[in-house]
This record gives C-alpha cells, structure tokens and sequence, in this order.
C-alpha cells in the first residue's frame, strides 16, 4: 500500500549518514534587499542536541539568517536543508509537516495582544492539529507550568504581564506542539540580570529534559557563558568562526577578540 506524502516524509526522516548529526544545515547562503547584500555565501551547521549561540555586530544580519531559514525572508542563492529536507524542494505539505517541528521565540515576543496567553499558545495546535477545546486547553496549561507561569496567566493578555513573563509565554507557544529544534531571538534581551539568568536556566533545563536542538541569536555574553555548547560569529556577510567558548576566547580575529578578551567581557570573569 503506498505511503501518503506525510508518511514517505516521516520515513525519509531517519538520520542518513552525510547529515545525522546536524538538524539544520546552511549551504551558500546570500540574502540581500535591493542592491544591499546582508549575508554571502554563508555556511552554518547545528548540531543535533547542542545550544548554539549566533552572535555578530548590531547590523551584520544575525536575525536575517534567522528569518531567511523559516522563510520569512527570501534568500537569493544557497540552499537551507532541516532535518535533512532541502526546504527549496519540498512540497507545500512537506514544509508544514518540517515546520510542525520546529518552534520560534522572536525577540519582542511577537504574542498577539487580543489573544490571552492561553489563545496564543493554542494559535500552533490550530494551525496544525485537529484536537478539542478541551484537550487544547490541557495542554496550554501544560506548556505554561514547562516553562514556570503560573496558572492564572493562562487568561490573561499580554499587555498584563511583565517583561519576563511575556518571553516565558512567548516560550510556552513555541514549544505548543513539542519542536525537535527551537528558534530563539534575543531571548534575555530587556530582562534584567536575574529574570536573564533564570531564562537561561530554563533553556538549559529545557534543552535537556526534551532533547531539543537550540539556535540561539543572543548578543548576552552570560549566555554564551552558561549555556551554549558551541558559538557561531557572524561578520562580514559570513560566519567568520564556530567552536566552543574555549575556541572563541582563543581566536585572533579583532572583532571576536573584543567582543570575548576585551574590557566587559574581563569585567564579567
């Protein structure tokens, strides 16, 4: 009996050999708007599992990257392969099954401000799943006692919760229908050292306990500190070094030499 197109996809899922270990793999990737170009001939692997930290210059196009991989942005050459699918061949229905498997926190929270935080994080499950009302709001409330908010935030808006809370629901809605590989923008930016510090934590914990592969734009250096198993940085329209925090603070390139050995990186150790 012939698979369906949903089946053969889940079939071809099993790593192969050339990709098992990376979920996401970018291949000469060059992005551009009108006659500036923002990346160029760009190659970035994630491995399966790990926390990588993306990191750059302000302007150097750290969320374009972003952006261009879930294909909110168009890319003018290379190719984007996740979970081993070129995402440039695949079907309308082959995208949808991938993009069931992957969750985006953007760096405003990007919570729709007429929904309660528990509409928002249902806006996956309705998108994707044919469950109940009842089972949808289940498991909304499991996903807000995952990340630590508490129940009584399930009804509220978003203009009613703090800063910290709001990236906390944002994170509830992204990992709605249990991702393999998670999207984060700034995660910690305008939380203050301690809300940071427990966010971190709680992508940590998050990142073990489900196995989740975590892509990670963040300009946070205790982040890179504490959580990132290995660090990406983006300059001139590349990816000018990837390695651990070790190969970073090693690294000679001026820009990567500032931003890890320089004056507030030594004031953090």
């Amino acid at each position: 009996m012939p698979l369906s197109e949903a089946e053969e996809l889940e079939k071809n899922d099993a790593p192969r050999e050339d990709d098992a270990e990376n979920v996401l793999s970018v291949k000469g990737i060059t992005v551009g708007f009108g006659s500036k170009i923002i990346l160029q001939n760009l190659d970035l692997d994630v491995k399966r599992g790990e926390v990588l930290g993306f990191v750059g210059g302000s302007g150097t196009g750290k969320s374009v990257l972003m952006r261009a991989i879930l294909g909110l942005t168009p890319k003018r050459a290379g190719s984007i392969s996740v979970f081993g699918h070129d995402l440039s061949s695949a079907s309308e229905k082959q995208r949808k099954t991938i993009e069931r498997r992957w969750g985006v926190l953007f760096q405003q929270g990007a919570l729709f401000s007429a929904l309660s935080v528990k509409q928002n994080i249902q806006v996956p499950m309705r998108e994707h799943l044919k469950l109940s009302p009842r089972l949808m709001d289940e498991l909304a409330t499991l996903k807000l006692e995952l990340v630590g908010l508490p129940q009584d935030a399930a009804d509220k808006l978003p203009s009613e919760l703090s800063g910290g809370m709001v990236k906390r629901a944002s994170l509830a809605r992204a990992l709605a229908l249990d991702p393999d590989l998670v999207f984060l923008d700034e995660p910690t930016s305008g939380l203050d050292p301690i809300g940071a510090a427990a966010f971190d934590s709680l992508i940590a914990k998050l990142s073990s306990t489900l196995g989740l592969t975590v892509y990670m734009v963040t300009h946070d250096l205790d982040s890179l500190h504490s959580i990132c198993d290995r660090i990406a940085v983006l300059g001139q329209k590349r990816v000018l070094a990837i390695g651990t925090l070790d190969d970073m603070m090693k690294n000679d390139d001026p820009w990567i030499k500032s931003y890890f050995r320089g004056e507030r990186a030594m004031r953090r150790a």
